[in-house]
């Protein structure tokens, strides 16, 4: 549910673009992809059991729909050798950082991420990032994608800075609310 602006947002880019949604879970991102006209979307999920529910739901929500399909696969090796066919990439990955003493491996966790996309990812692309850890503040998660993008040598503009919808409000008193930490830019 923390997504579904997000989502809406992605629909909007998804015409005509080839889409990997990293991270696929259930398959939320996809489906938003496929009803904004991809030409095709791969979800890709560490889990098995991830992957039969996200197959599962796009048969439910779009039946005899060919332009989808789903691996369980770890998300690093499937970045490493997936070569450059997609010009949409979602990373959306699990919460890298429950607590603060595995703050710096979280960190450079993003970073890799991010780097492998940004090297992969079509010129023109745009990439969805995303954190969901609560310890990861929002200026660290923009630091670790900013080295990544530095690092892979691509010009990054930032189109859209996201976060979790009005009804998961953040109180002044507990600014780890604020979660959801996300951008959207374009890569040249």
């Amino acid at each position: 549910m923390d997504q579904r602006d997000n989502r809406s947002l992605l629909e909007r880019y998804a015409k005509g673009r080839s889409v990997l949604n990293m991270f696929c879970y259930t398959g939320g991102f996809s489906f938003y992809a496929m009803r904004g006209g991809d030409d095709r979307v791969h979800s890709v999920d560490s889990s098995a059991k991830a992957i039969h529910i996200t197959k599962k739901n796009v048969e439910l929500n779009f039946p005899g729909d060919t332009r989808h399909e789903a691996y369980a696969e770890d998300a690093f090796k499937y970045l490493e050798r997936m070569g450059e066919n997609y010009d949409l990439i979602i990373l959306d990955p699990p919460a890298f950082a429950k607590h603060r003493n595995v703050l710096r491996n979280a960190l450079q966790g993003y970073r890799k991420l991010n780097a492998i996309a940004f090297e992969k990812i079509k010129p023109g692309g745009i990439l969805f990032t995303f954190s969901c850890s609560q310890v990861v503040s929002k200026a660290d998660f923009r630091l670790a994608v900013f080295s990544a993008a530095a690092q892979s040598g691509r010009k990054v503009r930032i189109l859209h800075q996201l976060t979790q919808p009005a009804d998961h409000p953040v109180n002044i008193y507990h600014p780890e609310g604020e979660y959801l930490k996300g951008l959207v830019l374009y890569v040249e």
